[in-house]
């Protein structure tokens, strides 16, 4: 990151890292997470802007062989019933057929204190990536991107209701699935990396579509009514165009696998993405960026173009 003045800041802000996440708590702390791919790492800022100089705790090492002992992935922190949870991908080393959502639970107030113990891989139906949560109306959702119908597509969401934190419980449904053009780009059609907004009466789960190294990575939508039932699939309605896409005047391409979160004094609304400041760079450019968003007047969130390297940025409001 590049500080422009103690008002404004300039992104990427940090100089690499994939999958970024960044978790507002009731403590008055920033978490934020990003792929390492040997370990997890956990950030603790008390501003948005300033995460990449934030003290950093290495929460897990994996085991030397077996189970989730290779290429850790898009880790995520929540705060839920009264404990911290992280979920991450992380496989045998086989490949995709190895390739399961592994959760830690920390008990202490301080996630980067107290110990992690390992509850094992999310029971899932299929081996996959990118586990997140959604606690809604009293129940708690597991979401995913699972494999299974390669070569027709590499991966498609599945959700699922939980019985606690790490297991399962109940038939898994198919939420969306690659079918427009935008979301096969890169040679293969993907999706991957739910993730939520629930907002005016609706929840939105965005997603990211293509794969990661392709320039036109980018974001979908699915949208459904809050009160509606969120494993029935004609609960949610999928957006036939991309809601945030590669801004080639701005030098920002693969925009996506994105968290969300707000201002320290709520009044502002961030999306956290990850993109490559160059066309056909590669995955390993990855960077992690955020900008502030805004909502349509039919409220739909607007997340207008990613922002360039040169733009100077307000920081956000209360920091």
């Amino acid at each position: 990151m590049t500080l422009a003045t103690n008002k404004t800041f300039r992104n990427p802000i940090m100089a690499s890292g994939a999958d970024p996440w960044m978790y507002r708590h009731t403590d008055g702390f920033y978490y934020f997470m990003v792929t390492c791919g040997d370990r997890l790492d956990l950030y603790r800022s008390k501003a948005m802007s300033g995460v990449a100089s934030a003290p950093k705790t290495t929460i897990w090492l994996p085991p030397d062989e077996g189970p989730g002992s290779r290429e850790l992935w898009a880790p995520e922190i929540h705060h839920m019933q009264g404990k911290w949870y992280v979920y991450f991908t992380a496989s045998a080393g086989g490949g995709d057929a190895t390739r399961k959502v592994y959760v830690l639970e920390n008990e202490s107030d301080d996630p980067t204190k107290g110990s992690w113990t390992q509850k094992g891989a999310v029971n899932t139906a299929l081996p996959g990536l990118d586990g997140t949560v959604l606690e809604h109306d009293g129940k708690l959702y597991f979401m995913y991107a699972g494999y299974g119908h390669f070569p027709e597509y590499g991966s498609a969401i599945y959700a699922c209701l939980m019985e606690n934190p790490w297991t399962l419980t109940g038939p898994e449904s198919l939420l969306t699935k690659p079918e427009y053009d935008w979301e096969m780009q890169g040679g293969m059609a993907i999706n991957e990396g739910p993730c939520f907004l629930v907002r005016y009466g609706k929840i939105f789960m965005i997603y990211s579509a293509s794969t990661t190294w392709s320039d036109d990575y980018g974001l979908g939508m699915l949208t459904a009514d809050a009160d509606s039932d969120l494993l029935n699939p004609d609960s949610w309605t999928k957006s036939d165009r991309p809601v945030f896409v590669k801004c080639v005047e701005n030098g920002v391409f693969a925009p996506g696998h994105n968290s969300f979160t707000q201002s320290p004094d709520g009044s502002e609304d961030w999306i956290v993405y990850h993109a490559i400041p160059e066309s056909d760079g590669g995955a390993d450019k990855r960077q992690p960026r955020m900008q502030k968003f805004g909502w349509t007047a039919d409220g739909r969130p607007d997340f207008g173009k990613p922002v360039a390297a040169s733009t100077e940025v307000a920081v956000p409001s209360g920091e």
